[in-house]
């Protein structure tokens, strides 16, 4: 493999059930230890919205990667599911819709309705500006995303995804090196990379804050409310070509600098995988690689 053939961000993944799913820019695979021990490859070529003119359009193709998260990522964690338990359940199709449709509400309730609504009460109280608001409403909901993330980090299943989470990273960074793609080689870098979602989920906070300043006061707390759900697709697409922009000048100092709150988050959704997780990872990436380029 050469590592010049990269453009950035042509390839990321995701953490699956005992697997890992890798994704580039016209196949996906995913690999999957199993209980017997061995490895499960599954892969499949992009097709549909990840073909059309909008997955290559800026701003617009934030929104993809969205649906990508969602969509893509539900169906994978259910396969991965299924290779443990050895049953046949499928997610797609209206049910498929609908889970994502209510992950997707209940993320928007949680870390968005709701540290808005606790500002306004505070607001209310106490009397502060419009912008002392904006911010303490910001400060609340990252608060609430990283106690979430720490809490679910304490399951025993979710800390062995987190290994997984490790193990992702661990060999898109060893790629994009050029190293070769064995166990030895890969542990040997970084936890932590530029384009995990987790540090998108901080970007995303931050652009919140700065976006919902500038808009400024909304006495009528419905409307205020409205405005948050209104704009979740602008902040997602911005949040997204700046993540896209700092990740391909990573290496200029201000960039690093400002990138660093991002790293420091994956602390909590990475752990150190072991020889066997990161053959796992490097299964999906080698398969999915090969596809890529036939």
């Amino acid at each position: 493999m050469k590592n010049n053939d990269l453009k950035l961000p042509s390839y990321g993944g995701q953490a699956l059930i005992e697997g890992v799913l890798m994704r580039g820019k016209r196949f996906l695979a995913a690999a999957f230890r199993k209980p017997d021990g061995s490895i499960q490859t599954v892969s499949e070529e992009l097709s549909g919205i990840y073909k059309s003119s909008i997955a290559k359009l800026p701003f617009l193709r934030g929104l993809v990667i969205l649906w990508d998260a969602l969509g893509m990522g539900m169906k994978y964690i259910t396969i991965s599911a299924n290779v443990q338990t050895g049953e046949d359940e499928k997610i797609e199709g209206p049910a498929m819709f609908f889970t994502i449709l209510f992950s997707f509400a209940l993320a928007i309730g949680l870390f968005f309705l709701l540290p808005t609504g606790v500002a306004a009460i505070f607001q209310k109280l106490s009397g502060m500006s419009a912008f002392i608001t904006n911010l303490f409403e910001g400060v609340i909901r990252l608060i609430f995303i990283i106690l979430y993330i720490w809490l679910v980090g304490k399951n025993k299943e979710i800390k062995r995804v987190f290994s997984y989470h490790g193990a992702e990273h661990k060999t898109i960074n060893a790629f994009e090196a050029g190293a070769n793609l064995v166990p030895e080689e890969v542990s040997k870098y970084p936890l932590f990379h530029p384009r995990c979602g987790t540090g998108f989920v901080l970007i995303l906070v931050i652009f919140s804050i700065i976006l919902f300043t500038i808009i400024g006061p909304i006495p009528n707390l419905l409307i205020r409310l409205l405005s948050r759900i209104i704009l979740i697709p602008l902040l997602v697409m911005v949040a997204y070509e700046y993540m896209r922009f700092a990740s391909n000048y990573i290496s200029h100092p201000y960039l690093k600098i400002l990138s660093m709150p991002g790293m420091l988050l994956q602390r909590l959704t990475t752990n150190e995988p072991s020889t066997d997780i990161l053959e796992v990872s490097i299964a999906a990436f080698k398969t999915m690689y090969k596809l890529e380029n036939e």
